[in-house]
């Protein structure tokens, strides 16, 4: 049943900055980083997490609500005078949430339905790329009648082979395949239905041998942006990036090839293109933007493109943010970003995940977690937690981040190692070289 609009409310400005309340959506590491960053602002009133974990409610309300139920959360935002809408995972963006709430006047952290086709649509975001002169790897896109194209595109490449759903797919729709008959299978595979509709398209990409990096940007839509500490992740579940790929495994930052001189590079040639790209496609967006690069040779090229923080980078992204985030979260989704300051620390922060015995295959649920009492020198980012009668169970895939800051690598990961040995549940697994190949 619909409910009734609500009425547009006054939301705060950089002038009045009056205490506010937050409805944070999502459930994951991600959002557990995110509350706890949020949480810390003297601007906030209250904050509430939708559908929140086990460990969420140590920095707000959990409210037992679907981040895709856009008029459930309307309701909840009429009845709780919510000021800010903060967006975490990306199917309430691609759904069109920010597009649902701008008629009423609610401030959204993120982009458009149309923006969020950059990461909703490969085949989009690589258009959007070659349309504004952003490097990143040759590719086509390919249906079912065009498969004998697809082929023939295949065969004019060097393995390995690159296809993509195009279509969001839970971090799972990317296939990377060393011999070409295997890649002309899968071809067939994945318009036929392996991802579902997410695999009507594929997109068949050229492949691109470097070091990958995540640079996060916070655009609000009127020219202005902040770029965020850069940070690489860890997505093989076995060591020697090894094994299935995962959600992540691990995270650092910053990253040291990232150094001035790269980065300078990926200022001029992809961010302000980007930003640029987006305003003269009359697509607004107002929120964070996540370039996935690869280093070639100390040359910045785009993998893709997501339309919101990562996860586990977030983990230690927000570890390494000094300024409040709140204000610049506010400021974001009013459009009026301006010259507010954005502070980092010049420490070195990691994560480190624990994950469920199985994944990213099949895993099971309810163990109890026991020790988290015992880890001071570590900030613990609940992912797959829940609550039972006041014990603490995994619920998930990836259970708990371990995330701590250093003057470096080596002692941000002592840390996490050290905390890692004090959690305990049945079937606990982690990696324990995150960070290893950048010392």
């Amino acid at each position: 049943m619909n409910t009734p609009r609500t009425t547009p409310q006054t939301h705060p400005t950089e002038t009045t900055m009056n205490p506010i309340n937050v409805l944070l959506l999502g459930s994951g590491g991600r959002e557990s980083a995110l509350a706890w960053k949020i949480s810390r602002s003297p601007l906030l009133k209250q904050l509430f997490i939708a559908p929140g974990n086990g460990g969420t409610g140590a920095y707000g309300k959990n409210v037992a609500i679907s981040p895709l139920d856009f008029p459930s959360i309307e309701k909840f935002v009429a009845d709780n005078a919510i000021d800010l809408i903060v967006v975490g995972n990306e199917d309430p963006l691609v759904a069109g949430i920010y597009d649902y709430f701008a008629p009423l006047g609610i401030p959204v952290v993120g982009p458009s339905k149309k923006g969020a086709a950059l990461e909703g649509s490969k085949d989009f975001a690589k258009k959007f790329m070659v349309e504004n002169n952003i490097p990143t790897a040759r590719y086509r896109s390919f249906t079912a009648e065009t498969i004998s194209e697809g082929d023939a595109f295949l065969e004019s490449l060097r393995p390995p082979y690159v296809l993509k759903a195009d279509g969001l797919a839970a971090g799972k729709g990317v296939l990377i395949i060393d011999n070409l008959d295997e890649a002309k299978k899968s071809l067939r595979e994945m318009l036929g239905g392996m991802f579902g509709k997410s695999s009507a398209t594929v997109v068949i990409e050229e492949f691109l041998k470097g070091i990958e990096c995540s640079v996060f940007v916070l655009t609000d839509g009127n020219g202005e942006y902040r770029i965020l500490p850069v940070a690489k992740d860890y997505k093989r579940v076995g060591e020697g990036d090894t094994g299935l790929n995962t959600g992540g495994m691990g995270a650092v930052s910053p990253v040291p090839f990232a150094n001035r001189e790269f980065m300078q590079k990926v200022e001029d040639r992809i961010i302000r293109p980007t930003i640029e790209g987006l305003k003269k496609s009359d697509i607004i967006y107002r929120g964070f933007i996540f370039l996935g690069l690869i280093n070639v040779d100390g040359e910045p090229m785009v993998i893709e493109y997501n339309v919101r923080m990562g996860d586990p980078e977030t983990e230690v992204v927000m570890l390494r943010i000094e300024s409040d985030l709140l204000p610049l979260l506010v400021k974001t989704a009013n459009g009026e970003l301006g010259d507010a300051p954005l502070l980092i620390s010049p420490d070195t922060a990691v994560t480190v995940m624990a994950v469920s015995q199985g994944y990213p295959g099949s895993y099971p649920k309810g163990k109890v977690i026991s020790g988290t009492e015992k880890i001071t020198e570590s900030i613990l980012f609940h992912a797959g937690t829940k609550l039972e009668q006041d014990t603490l169970v995994t619920s998930g895939g990836r259970v708990i981040a371990i995330s701590s800051i250093g003057k470096d690598i080596p002692s941000a990961l002592e840390k996490s190692y050290s905390a890692m040995e004090k959690l305990s549940f049945e079937g606990k697994n982690f990696r324990r070289d995150i960070g290893k190949d950048l010392m």
